[in-house]
């Protein structure tokens, strides 16, 4: 048991410290925060989804927006100044990073879900390798996406609302500086 707490003690500061320096590559531009959309109950999207009206998607429900709520004050806490935040065009993506963001949100095709053979996994893949590639972004760089892009980029299943810092430029797998989950309120 001494054993058990003394390699916790030990380890806990590292945790925390590599927690900050991750927050701190992101601040400088040198990584970005790929987030899961926030909680949308259910799997997929209904028969008769379309893109174009999110009356035919699966949405937030007051948990999902409650966590979006936590992320945007969670990375105000990080950063006050002006973050690019990019989305899926997915309605629950968008609405997850409105409720976030504290700039405009850039939809981002490439972010859109490739679930159950919508979108191309590999072409999508590629290009947000591709358009991540350099060694740095101009500030600080929000992804909100899917699961499956997530999945396909890190080899992390993802929960609802879980994000990760990733080291740029981005490979595959993406070099994971932290994984990050907030508690509900």
């Amino acid at each position: 048991m001494k054993t058990f707490l003394w390699l916790i003690l030990c380890v806990w500061p590292v945790v925390s410290w590599a927690d900050a320096a991750a927050w701190q590559a992101w601040r400088e531009g040198k990584a970005v925060l790929i987030m899961r959309h926030a909680l949308a109950p259910g799997v997929g999207d209904p028969e008769g989804f379309v893109l174009e009206d999110c009356n035919t998607q699966r949405n937030l429900n007051d948990a999902g927006r409650s966590q979006s709520l936590a992320w945007g004050e969670h990375i105000r806490e990080q950063y006050s100044g002006s973050i690019a935040v990019y989305s899926s065009q997915w309605c629950r993506c968008l609405e997850t990073a409105n409720l976030l963001a504290q700039d405009d949100v850039t939809p981002l095709p490439i972010l859109n879900s490739f679930f159950a053979g919508q979108g191309d996994r590999v072409g999508q893949t590629q290009a947000l390798l591709q358009r991540f590639s350099q060694q740095s972004v101009s500030q600080p760089t929000i992804l909100v996406t899917h699961q499956v892009n997530f999945t396909a980029l890190t080899q992390v299943y993802p929960n609802s609302a879980e994000a990760a810092i990733l080291s740029l430029p981005l490979s595959q797998p993406a070099k994971i500086l932290a994984r990050i989950q907030l508690d509900s309120k």
